[in-house]
């Protein structure tokens, strides 16, 4: 039992501290990557059914454009893990909805469970998939489109961002990987 709570400890200091010119990149891309998606939401879809903005996007933002070297920020774990996850939580609210409570944990789960499989993990994912279920009736009215706007669409745009932002300093490149 000790061994068990011996391993919460940790093994390893702090990140390192993080230069200015890093951070100032990491907060340039999110600005442009974040307000691209709400500009398109509120010019766009203001009046319609469709969302353009889902908030695990912010996370995404976070590792897209703030932990760029990350395997989980690459373009495949991106746009896959939104896109899955989307799928898997519109396919587990459509069979659960009456427990929300089991489908939010469902969706969740298998999404991640999902992710690896494909190798697309993306911690925001999981977000994706728990939107799908706990949602508006406007992420519900959308079905399985919910996995092309907002969740396939939003995650291009960050992407295309991220390709621009992310390569202008010499210090910095993404992707790491494509596929």
């Amino acid at each position: 039992m000790n061994d068990y709570f011996r391993k919460m400890k940790g093994t390893s200091k702090s990140p390192p501290t993080v230069n200015w010119q890093e951070i100032l990149w990491s907060w340039i891309g999110s600005l442009i990557g974040i307000t691209l998606v709400a500009f398109l939401e509120h010019y766009f879809f203001k009046n319609s059914d469709l969302v353009m903005i889902i908030g695990s996007f912010g996370a995404s933002a976070v590792l897209v454009y703030g932990a760029i070297g990350s395997p989980l920020a690459q373009p495949r774990n991106l746009v896959g893990g939104h896109v899955i996850s989307a799928i898997i939580g519109v396919t587990a609210y459509l069979i659960l909805h009456d427990h929300l409570w089991i489908c939010s944990g469902v969706a969740v789960a298998t999404a991640i469970a999902a992710m690896h499989a494909t190798k697309t993990l993306h911690p925001p994912g999981g977000a994706t998939a728990l939107i799908a279920v706990i949602g508006s009736g406007k992420i519900h009215d959308l079905g399985y489109l919910y996995a092309l706007i907002p969740a396939g669409s939003g995650a291009l745009i960050l992407l295309v961002i991220a390709l621009l932002v992310n390569n202008v300093p010499k210090n910095r490149k993404y992707p790491i990987f494509w596929i």
